[in-house]
């Protein structure tokens, strides 16, 4: 019986990361970013990060979450964060004039996944619910412990803030034009 627990859980958990995963690789096709939206999350597959998924699984939530309050801490989420480069924390550094630990500029297609994955994780856990203000939300209530360069924050608050105000087509087509005028500026 334990044994069908833990393997619906394991199925559970691998349906919600392909959901996932489908999600932003729309998403950033749509913005252009072609293989950034087949290769997003691939880690997620690793043992580490996969066992502990389906271990905490609980549906409306990050897993990581759950280890985190079991351990003190998420081994997936330390595997996780330091292989994507999608995720502010993978650029974290310490500051070159030596104050201490500060946040690396990231690079615009970096940032652009970073939205798209976090407009798909706000559909995935919210399913029916989700609004366009819920990736905004989280971050506002987020953002004051973030360690983020600060033209990192606020490329990623104005897409948030176009998607909360202005819908889905309007925040993608203007994380299009950004890309491509970074190309353009090359």
């Amino acid at each position: 019986m334990a044994e069908e627990g833990l393997l619906l859980k394991w199925l559970q958990h691998l349906r919600t990361v392909q959901h996932h995963r489908f999600l932003v690789l729309r998403h950033c096709w749509r913005v252009g970013l072609y293989r950034q939206g087949l290769t997003h999350d691939l880690s997620k597959f690793s043992p580490v990060e996969f066992a502990a998924g389906a271990r905490y699984y609980q549906g409306n939530r990050s897993p990581n979450e759950i280890e985190r309050r079991e351990k003190g801490y998420s081994a997936a989420w330390l595997h996780h964060k330091g292989r994507n480069r999608h995720h502010l924390e993978y650029w974290i550094d310490y500051a070159a004039d030596g104050s201490g630990m500060c946040g690396m500029k990231m690079p615009l297609k970096y940032v652009l996944e970073m939205f798209c994955d976090r407009v798909a994780a706000s559909k995935t856990y919210r399913g029916a619910a989700y609004r366009d203000s819920d990736p905004y939300d989280y971050y506002a209530r987020s953002v004051d412990h973030y360690i983020i360069h600060p033209e990192t924050a606020q490329t990623l608050e104005y897409l948030l803030r176009v998607l909360r105000d202005e819908g889905e087509d309007r925040a993608f087509a203007e994380a299009r034009r950004m890309l491509r005028e970074q190309k353009k500026n090359r």
